[in-house]
């Protein structure tokens, strides 16, 4: 089993640099938060990934009871063009194609975290379920070795204009963490200092692969 240290308990493993720095950002379905952070800090030179953690990739419909629903490994270029069809306008509208361009542009579909075998120096979740569901899937996994992870959440809410702060509050926190000589010591009051900056909730854990 992983061990799960909340909060106070200090990594044996220092960060490293913002070129190997092997970043996760999570969020439910791998299409707003998660792909706008993915984007953002990408472009600053981060190695990054992004993934859901949802049962389905879900999406806003035409009415609040029809939501799009679409399995993981279902393109981006699918869903675009599925959203295309059906209501060309009602989805120009509210960004939801605006939104698909810019992710089949980075990447070719939302992925499950729960399907993944990669490891992260640093996995950033955008909601407490999402952070939940990271730490309870990391935790049931078998032992791998003894690399550490530190999740991360900061509550993000699923819109286009969050998306972008959260990207933002991200890509500073990632600069932070890069910046520490020693992680160790440090991360601790760099997210103290760093929830009183953004006004928002931490929460943190570091687990072990």
């Amino acid at each position: 089993m992983l061990i799960r240290l909340e909060f106070y308990i200090k990594s044996d493993i220092k960060m490293p640099d913002k070129e190997n720095l092997k970043l996760a950002v999570i969020c439910s379905s791998n299409m707003n938060r998660s792909m706008e952070a993915h984007a953002f800090l990408s472009k600053k030179g981060y190695q990054v990934h992004s993934f859901g953690t949802g049962d389905k990739v879900k999406l806003p419909g035409t009415a609040p009871d029809r939501p799009n629903c679409y399995e993981f490994g279902t393109t981006y270029e699918e869903i675009y063009q599925d959203l295309l069809t059906k209501d060309r306008s009602f989805y120009t509208q509210n960004g939801l194609l605006h939104m698909l361009d810019r992710n089949r542009r980075i990447k070719n579909w939302p992925e499950k975290f729960q399907l993944s075998t990669e490891q992260f120096d640093v996995i950033f979740t955008c909601e407490e379920r999402v952070y939940d569901q990271v730490v309870e899937w990391l935790s049931s996994r078998s032992p791998v070795d003894t690399a550490s992870v530190h999740v991360i959440n900061i509550d993000i809410q699923d819109n286009h204009e969050e998306a972008t702060i959260g990207a933002f509050l991200f890509c500073e926190l990632a600069a932070l963490l890069t910046s520490s000589e020693d992680l160790d010591n440090d991360i601790d009051e760099l997210l103290n200092d760093f929830e009183t900056k953004c006004q928002r909730p931490i929460i943190h854990c570091v687990l072990f692969y």
